[in-house]
Parts: C-alpha cells; structure tokens; sequence
C-alpha cells in the first residue's frame, strides 16, 4: 500500500481552501488541481508499505504524543517547475506542529521507517503543472484546531486518485 500520514481538515476549511482552488483555477490557463476531497496536509510521507511496515506505522502514531492546537493557513504560493508550478496553501509555522513532525518522524525512524530527510515545509498542495498569473500572496488567516493524525491510503480507483483514512490517532486531551 502507498502511505502517508496526514491532518485532513473539517469542512469549513475544506470549503476556504476549496473556495482557494477554484480561484486559483480561474487565473490559470493548465494545470492538474487537487480534488476537494484530497485536501490534506502532510506530516510524513512513506511510500510503498507492507504488511509489517503498516504495523510498524501505527505503532509509531500509537507513541507520538500531542496537545491539541491550531492549525493557521495564511499564504498561497508554488514551487516553480518546468512545464507548470506546483501551487500550495502556507501554514504559519507553528511549535507544536512542528514538534509534531519532529515526535512523528522520530518515532517511524525507531520503528524501521525510513522518512524523508528534506527539511519540513508544511503546505497544503492545490495543484501541479499549473500555469497561471496569480501570484503567492498573503491571505487571511483561517484554520481549525488539530485533535488528530490519520494513516492515508494512497490509490488510483477508476483512474481516480482516493485518500482513505486506515488508522487515526487522536491528541492526548489535557
């Protein structure tokens, strides 16, 4: 299974963040976007699993402690590519979210599961291959409290790409 480890949002934000797609898509003249319902933030991505890597997941999530806190998305901006700009939604940098990835990423390395060594830029993906005018600009803020982490199957269903939740870790309530 392809496997990811992810915020996935309630529907408020979903309908800002989708409201943010669609007039990223007016301004643009390509570009593959995101499915409303693939809207998530990434805390780790890991690729090709099996059976015992699952395992190995889950029990990682079972161990990484968080406090509830929240979650701000305030900019839109890309990633410049040949052939169209990958567009994403920012995340004010937060210390607890950041501890997150840190306490997550830890716990998956001592687990066996190898993760990405890439310095963690949490963002919120729109779009690939897009050309377009807009411009990253700063937004106004909006977000939500994060209570919980999900396990994410990744797969292609009748040609469409499906994010399924397949084990979800909830915040250590205080």
């Amino acid at each position: 299974m392809r496997l990811f480890i992810a915020i996935n949002f309630n529907g408020e934000t979903k309908s800002r963040l989708i409201a943010i797609c669609n007039e990223l898509r007016r301004d643009s003249s390509h570009g593959r976007f995101s499915l409303p319902e693939n809207l998530h933030l990434t805390l780790a991505f890991l690729g090709e699993c099996d059976v015992k890597q699952t395992a190995a997941v889950k029990s990682a999530m079972d161990i990484t402690m968080f406090e509830p806190f929240d979650l701000v998305i305030n900019s839109i901006g890309c990633y410049r590519r040949d052939g169209g700009d990958l567009w994403w939604a920012g995340v004010q940098k937060h210390e607890m979210l950041l501890k997150l990835h840190q306490n997550l990423t830890t716990a998956l390395q001592q687990n066996g599961i190898e993760c990405d060594k890439r310095k963690y830029s949490p963002h919120i993906t729109l779009g690939r291959e897009i050309v377009t005018k807009a411009q990253p600009q700063e937004i106004e803020p909006f977000g939500e409290t994060v209570a919980k982490i999900e396990l994410m199957k990744s797969e292609r269903i009748e040609g469409k790409l499906t994010y399924t939740a397949i084990y979800v870790k909830g915040a250590e309530s205080t």
